[in-house]
């Protein structure tokens, strides 16, 4: 058995360095790994470029790195719920490379699979498309342009599931699954924190979403507190 625990978040995170490239996994802020974001504020690591479906609110998630300028460049497909993050856009502050969600998620597991490019027909025609190549292929006896995409290939993934085992497997609850588990594919290195941490044979094979061999690091994160970005309440007359 290979264990790949370590004590904490600051230990997982050890050889993240300024300047590299990181993928975030999460949707909005359901399963975002809280406690490595925190280490990385904690460790003072900048001029990260940042691939992840949004950017957090203010102040919560990713939208903590923002607030310390601690995010140089930022992979998103959306970023409606962040002011800061439009204003550090708008000013020029901040590099922003905006990518549909459909291709966001391709390209990631396109990474994991060891796929260098793949062809959509998503974004051809628009500012997406840009500098980038397009090709015509026939499928399914139509013939149309496509766009070429590069896989993504982040230096680091931050995940976070609801359950782990030593040897890396992870269980996803719910939508927490979201981008975590083609997040967990893509990383040359990939950093998974638990709400809890097993021991090997206790987490049922039928349902392991992420297996171990993509996981390098594990740790049990604490003191979640798995914010809502927006509530709403219900104004029912009793």
């Amino acid at each position: 058995m290979i264990d790949k625990t370590v004590s904490n978040a600051l230990e997982a995170i050890r050889d993240v360095q300024s300047g590299m490239t990181i993928a975030v996994g999460g949707f909005g802020l359901c399963g975002i790994p809280e406690n490595l974001i925190q280490a990385l504020i904690d460790q003072q690591i900048k001029d990260l470029t940042c691939i992840s479906n949004n950017a957090g609110v203010d102040d919560f998630g990713l939208g903590l790195l923002l607030q310390r300028r601690q995010i140089k460049k930022m992979i998103a497909s959306y970023v409606g719920e962040n002011a800061e993050f439009e204003r550090q856009m708008l000013s020029g502050e901040l590099e922003v490379e905006l990518v549909p969600q459909g291709t966001l998620a391709t390209r990631l597991m396109a990474g994991g699979y060891g796929m260098p490019v793949i062809y959509t027909p998503t974004g051809v025609g628009t500012e997406v498309a840009e500098g980038k190549e397009v090709r015509k292929f026939t499928f399914h006896g139509v013939e149309k342009d496509y766009l070429m995409e590069h896989a993504f290939e982040p230096d680091f993934a931050l995940v976070k599931a609801w359950k782990g085992d030593r040897m890396g497997n992870l269980v996803f609850r719910g939508t927490a699954n979201n981008f975590n588990h083609a997040m967990a594919m893509c990383g040359k290195v990939t950093i998974a924190e638990v709400e809890e941490l097993v021991e090997p044979g206790e987490l049922d094979p039928n349902y392991i979403h992420t297996p171990g061999i993509y996981v390098s690091r594990i740790f049990q994160g604490e003191r979640y507190e798995k914010r809502i970005e927006q509530r709403t309440y219900s104004t029912k007359e009793s």
